[in-house]
């Protein structure tokens, strides 16, 4: 139930204030004269063709099946190679391993560190060796990532890198 006093406050206040007045509406521009086509360009006004640029020579590669034969080599699972060029720019190739165990996965890291040793290429850095789950040995263009199963099921990099060209290792 509504109070008299109340509505009547309300009335009063609504009365206040005085009413707006309706805006005008704003004056209709002309549209700008249309410019005239321009010509077609022939063939003979083109600029000569350009010769295609050289291939370029993919030094990652090499290094990145270095790593998954060197994953292989530790019985490795499941050696899938991304090519994530173009995709990222921070990396050319992702090498994904899988591990059975948490000892598989650390012995998968070191294999890959001793053979990319030999072969005269320093790591810039590994993440996640203390617990197995997932290491990642970052080599500059090439990053490894040894996970166990459940890791690797987890966060899908296939799947996330779904646009990367891949082909598998065995």
């Amino acid at each position: 139930m509504v109070h008299k006093k109340t509505a009547a406050a309300t009335s009063a206040k609504r009365t206040q204030f005085p009413a707006r007045k309706p805006k005008r509406a704003a004056p209709r521009r002309k549209a700008p004269p249309r410019r005239p086509a321009r010509p077609a360009r022939t063939p003979a006004a083109a600029a000569p063709a350009a010769a295609p640029p050289p291939p370029e020579r993919d030094e990652a590669r090499p290094t990145a099946l270095a790593i998954a034969r060197a994953a292989l080599d530790k019985k490795g699972e499941d050696v899938t190679v991304l090519d994530v060029r173009g995709l990222t720019s921070y990396a050319d190739y992702f090498v994904v391993v899988t591990a059975d165990s948490d000892r598989q996965a650390g012995a998968i890291a070191d294999q890959v560190e001793q053979t990319m040793k030999a072969l005269g290429v320093s790591k810039v850095g590994v993440e996640g060796y203390q617990t197995g789950r997932w290491i990642l040995v970052d080599y500059g263009d090439v990053v490894a990532h040894v996970m166990n199963r459940e890791s690797r099921g987890f966060y899908d990099l296939e799947g996330l890198w779904a646009d990367a060209p891949r082909f598998t290792v065995s």
